[in-house]
């Protein structure tokens, strides 16, 4: 096995991924990552000049000049196309080479909007003599088929560039291929966000989960509860995303084509939720004493709804997109089950000593609020097998260990969508640089998929 660097990152030569063919002296690139649903490469090569290469829209193209995503997309590839070259953007120079064309068309005007969940990917490329067509339904397709064009330009003889003649028809084979970011327990500065939505983008990834807040730290500065973060990050003036942080995130990720999913994870994970917010978690009880200790949320009181209510509706207002992620995993009932008070409503309620009816209980209620602000929840896989009443559930992600395609099974038999997350952990330890296990990995591999 070889690895190909390839000017922004390096990946290994596998097998169906990258080919190089000698033939008469001339390449043929097939370089494209991930590979194309179609990709058809000639040996026959032609050369682009910075001082002669530009993009522009076809006459019939929705999307004109002015088009915010595409515009900015043009001078951001220029830069990526010709990184040694630092004249700049916008210009078709006097050059002893013929220009070279990169023609968009778009069949819809969605340069305001943001991409989600029924965002059209598809686009065709075609690169000739002197041109290159590419064509899309969305602006979100022309981003995808322009990452395309840029990876197939390769330099030689000392700075020289190339691309071959080729065509390509590409759609994404998963409507979403998300990367998630734990900013709670490691707190991330946005610039190292953005430099993640980046590389996001240079191997059409999506969706950016942000796993925001958590048990360590609550670096979200709410304007509805700034005690949140006052109180409850690692350091309430630098270790924050402030609402100008957020807006800039989630503009930086727009203009990639990327979702920014929001999760606020309850009813644990929440130990930093209640240094800002009193009330809010379980006290826990040693004996018929508190123990000065606190658990999950406390699923029992009117006022914990009413904050959730609040600020879900200042999340779905900050947070453009369509999908709130509500997290629902790793509830702890110990505390609960100490909490005499808890234990009260367990019996009104009927519910017996069954906790795991008391966590349904309490998702159903978040489900709800968030439903009412016109969002639909995500949910960690626990949510699910604890849940009678299933119908109330939309989307659930399978995360645990063990025959993770079986729990997928499950969930898509109930009738839900599910997004797998199981074995693709980058942080757990593993053989050393062990990247194939990643890409070994069937998805719809379990029976009636």
């Amino acid at each position: 096995m070889s690895v190909v660097t390839s000017g922004r990152y390096t990946f290994p030569n596998y097998n169906l991924v990258f080919f190089i063919f000698l033939q008469l002296g001339l390449h043929s690139v097939e370089g494209v990552w991930p590979l194309p649903q179609s990709i058809t490469s000639s040996p026959e090569r032609y050369p682009l000049n910075p001082q002669a290469f530009y993009f522009t829209y076809g006459s019939q193209s929705a999307a004109q000049e002015g088009c915010s995503v595409l515009d900015e997309a043009f001078k951001r590839y220029f830069s990526l196309i010709f990184p040694d070259y630092s004249s700049g953007y916008g210009f078709l120079r006097f050059s002893v080479d013929k220009p070279f064309t990169v023609q968009v068309s778009v069949g819809r005007d969605d340069c305001d909007s943001y991409p989600d969940e029924d965002s059209s990917e598809q686009y065709t490329l075609s690169v000739s003599a002197g041109q290159a067509s590419l064509k899309a339904e969305t602006v979100w397709g022309a981003l995808r088929g322009l990452e395309t064009f840029s990876q197939l330009v390769y330099q030689e003889d000392f700075g020289s560039y190339y691309v071959n003649k080729t065509e390509i028809e590409d759609f994404p084979r998963f409507q979403f291929r998300g990367i998630l970011l734990d900013t709670s327990r490691h707190y991330l500065p946005v610039q190292a966000i953005l430099k993640t939505l980046d590389a996001m983008a240079f191997s059409k990834f999506n969706v950016f989960h942000w796993h925001i807040v958590d048990d360590p730290s609550f670096p979200y500065q709410s304007r509805t509860f700034p005690d949140l973060s006052a109180k409850g990050a690692f350091h309430p003036m630098t270790h924050i995303y402030t609402q100008s942080d957020v807006r800039r995130v989630i503009s930086f990720a727009r203009m990639r084509g990327i979702r920014v999913l929001p999760e606020f994870d309850s009813p644990g994970h929440t130990q930093s939720w209640g240094k800002g917010q009193s009330d809010l978690l379980t006290p826990c009880y040693s004996g018929s004493t508190p123990s000065g200790t606190f658990g999950p949320v406390n699923p029992i009181l009117p006022s914990t709804y009413k904050f959730m209510a609040t600020l879900f509706k200042e999340v779905s207002s900050v947070f453009p997109d369509s999908y709130i992620h509500l997290g629902g995993d790793e509830v702890n009932f110990s505390c609960w089950k100490s909490n005499p008070d808890v234990r009260a409503f367990m019996q009104k309620m009927g519910f017996g000593a069954d906790f795991t009816k008391l966590e349904a209980y309490y998702m159903e209620n978040i489900v709800n609020i968030t439903a009412a602000l016109n969002r639909t929840s995500i949910v960690w896989q626990d949510v699910f097998d604890y849940h009678e009443r299933r119908t109330s559930l939309s989307v659930v992600e399978v995360w645990r260990e063990g025959c993770y395609l079986c729990e997928v099974r499950r969930v898509v038999k109930a009738g839900l969508r599910v997004i797998l997350a199981s074995p693709w952990y980058l942080d757990q330890p593993g053989p050393t640089h062990n990247w194939a296990r990643y890409y070994t990995v069937w998805p719809l591999a379990f029976k009636d998929s």
